[in-house]
């Protein structure tokens, strides 16, 4: 029964890492529905993992030619294409710098407000207004550069908060600049990779001292699988939507998920 429960959170996971509905809003309503004993600290590590894998998988092509790039560059061969995915190596860089000063500094008095349901569904709602407001936000044929994807990669930093969108903030982010949504949208699935890895990194220490039982690896590598599998097919599913411009009906959504959670919170008790 832990399998498939494993399984369900982690397609949940992937399905809404990169879709602009907040994963981990998602992920801890989700854990409570369940009443999912084996989510922790192991299971949460290795289901980011399995969506690392899928935008690696996705984004193959673009992220080869972004790790040659460098060597071109200094090697004083580089073309033109070589020097456009050099740039984009320096604006993830750029961009991924305020997720890291969030997560060194504020990484402990973040945690908290994980558990705390009304934060979430009051996120959410945010995530909601933000993606009913994109198609109205019209595109300035400008280019992506340093401040822009700085701006991009505090989008991303204020993500942390448990409902707000990663996907979602930053896409909205990049729209607002002006930028091409989908050449934003890339950009935002290219730039998870390194918040994803630091993430990882930032929870090793506390995954070594604290290793999962045996018994519960066969429950966390089916979830992995599960949201390698789910984010793969969100994001092919999110690059279509993005070009029919049509990221209101996931604001649809999350405006329903916060409002009947809210609801639900106030009156229930």
């Amino acid at each position: 029964m832990e399998i498939i429960k494993a399984i369900l959170l982690g397609a949940l996971q992937g399905l809404t890492e990169f879709l602009p509905v907040s994963s981990s809003g998602h992920l801890v309503l989700g854990s409570q529905l369940l009443d999912f004993q084996e989510q922790g600290l192991a299971f949460d590590v290795f289901v980011h993992f399995g969506t690392l894998v899928s935008v690696c998988i996705v984004f193959r092509k673009e992220l080869a030619a972004m790790l040659a790039a460098p060597f071109a560059i200094f090697g004083g061969h580089a073309d033109k294409e070589q020097k456009h995915y050099f740039l984009w190596d320096i604006y993830v860089v750029v961009a991924t710098l305020p997720a890291v000063v969030v997560g060194l500094f504020l990484k402990d008095s973040i945690e908290g407000i994980f558990s705390n349901i009304l934060v979430v569904y009051c996120m959410l709602f945010v995530t909601g207004v933000i993606m009913t407001i994109t198609p109205r936000i019209k595109e300035q044929a400008v280019e992506l550069n340093s401040p822009r994807a700085l701006l991009i990669g505090c989008a991303q930093a204020m993500a942390i908060l448990p409902g707000l969108s990663r996907s979602g903030s930053t896409i909205f982010a990049g729209m607002l600049l002006g930028l091409n949504r989908e050449m934003v949208a890339r950009f935002s699935f290219i730039m998870s990779i390194p918040a994803i890895l630091g993430a990882g990194v930032l929870q090793s220490k506390d995954l070594i001292n604290n290793p999962p039982e045996f018994s519960s690896l066969l429950v966390i590598g089916a979830g992995t699988v599960a949201s390698a599998i789910a984010g793969y097919f969100a994001i092919i599913l999110l690059l279509n939507v993005i070009r029919k411009n049509k990221l209101q009906y996931f604001g649809y959504y999350c405006l329903f998920l916060s409002s009947c959670g809210l609801l639900y919170t106030f009156f229930a008790n």
